[in-house]
């Protein structure tokens, strides 16, 4: 079944002197139901811009989204969303912040704690549900918005460069933590949107290749064949892994390129 249907959408803005800009142009994307699909291109390119339609903040100037076979209109109640920065409420504790998505659709309190708990010992948190999200680390706020998102056991998961601002080791951590949750959770739809390829190879399933801007379109779709669970502190020196890298990079490559002339013909 097919989870995320992008068909030929295109989303235009309007700059601040009046003038129309296409952003994407004309993108169709399936993601099957439990599949892991990441997405990579140039900085700018509109990547968080499609994961936005999908999620029902934006709507396509053209073309239409399906969520499960159904057009989307307003906003998608079938995903969760995890930005790149997270939206905890300092004022609430660890444990309160992960319950707090059951207790606003109606969740008695003492279960959507009880609730909570659980989800905090997955991330190995238990010990920190009645810290403040100020006294944790990066890595540590990352478990709770993970926690908090799982916990609404919604079939789809959009994820905006959620790691991008976490040091290598944690942000490896991170990820082993993501794969772990998704692959023991009966594999929720994941559309992860990043701007490191290794990281996308790594996770995913398929990672879908976006051009430069304006008017982005997808140039490749790569399959990731690589044996499942994977051993990600390992994965990335496989042969397989690197030949796949290079695949894509190629492609990749030209399009990050053509990304910098634009921006160097902007400014000259």
């Amino acid at each position: 079944m097919i989870a995320i249907e992008l068909d030929r959408v295109s989303r235009d803005f309007t700059t601040p002197d009046g003038r129309s800009y296409r952003a994407l142009d004309e993108v169709s994307l399936s993601v099957e139901e439990g599949s892991f699909v990441a997405i990579v291109g140039p900085s700018g390119c509109g990547k968080s811009t499609l994961l936005n339609m999908a999620a029902g903040l934006l709507t396509p100037s053209s073309g239409v989204v399906r969520i499960n076979g159904e057009p989307l209109s307003g906003i998608n109640h079938r995903a969760t969303y995890m930005f790149q920065q997270d939206a905890l409420l300092p004022w609430k504790t660890v444990r309160e912040n992960v319950a707090l998505g059951l207790i606003l659709r109606g969740v008695a309190k003492a279960d959507a704690l009880r609730r909570a708990d659980a989800w905090l010992s997955r991330v190995d948190l238990s010990a920190f549900g009645s810290h403040y999200p100020s006294q944790l680390s990066g890595g540590m706020r990352k478990r709770v918005v993970m926690a908090q998102n799982w916990i609404i056991d919604r079939g789809i998961l959009l994820m905006d460069e959620p790691f991008s601002a976490l040091d290598v080791h944690t942000r490896q951590r991170m990820e082993i933590e993501l794969l772990g949750l998704w692959e023991g959770s009966g594999r929720k739809t994941v559309v992860f949107v990043t701007h490191d390829l290794e990281e996308a190879i790594a996770l995913a399933d398929e990672v879908v290749v976006l051009s430069a801007g304006p008017a982005t379109h997808i140039v490749a779709r790569h399959q990731v064949t690589l044996d499942r669970p994977r051993a990600l502190m390992e994965l990335r020196t496989a042969p397989a892994f690197i030949d796949l890298y290079g695949a894509i990079w190629a492609v990749l490559r030209e399009e990050v390129i053509k990304s910098q002339q634009a921006v160097g013909h902007g400014r000259s």
